[in-house]
């Protein structure tokens, strides 16, 4: 191949790639927003990090809400409580950074590493949304039920 040819391979895909990078889906994995609970997914169907800290993150976050699942099953009703209150809180401040990287995603004007730097983060609040919205509605049901 001339070095002409593989310029124009290269312009071309530049073309085709997006310049937004809240949708690429290139090795995502599963589609996170087809997955109602992120715990009963079996290890090789977890979404798929670029960073090494954000796998570290992911792993230590599923077991983290494991067990708050586990624990809320036995839970008194005033730490279920407690606990809800902290992660209603947490959840804003999840979905507020969501809202950053997609914004900043969305402006074009990021390097490609940079991109994937925002687009792995913003996967990572996306899973952390699931989980806790999932807890937050157990906990939401215990709480009612218990109070009767």
């Amino acid at each position: 191949m001339l070095n002409s040819d593989v310029e124009k391979i290269q312009e071309v895909k530049l073309k085709k790639a997006p310049i937004l990078g809240a949708d690429e889906s290139e090795d995502e994995g599963v589609d996170l927003d087809l997955v109602n609970d992120i715990l009963e997914l079996s290890e090789d169907q977890y979404p798929r990090f670029t960073l090494a800290k954000n796998k570290a993150r992911f792993l230590r976050m599923v077991s983290w809400y494991k067990n708050k699942q586990e624990w809320l099953e036995v839970a008194p009703l005033s730490g279920v409580t407690k606990l809800f209150k902290q992660q209603t809180k947490e959840l804003v401040g999840i979905r507020s950074n969501k809202l950053d990287y997609e914004m900043e995603l969305e402006t074009g004007t990021l390097t490609p590493s940079q991109r994937s730097y925002r687009r792995d983060e913003l996967k990572m609040c996306k899973v952390h949304e699931k989980m806790a919205v999932n807890l937050i509605s157990k906990m939401q049901v215990k709480i009612k039920s218990g109070r009767r």
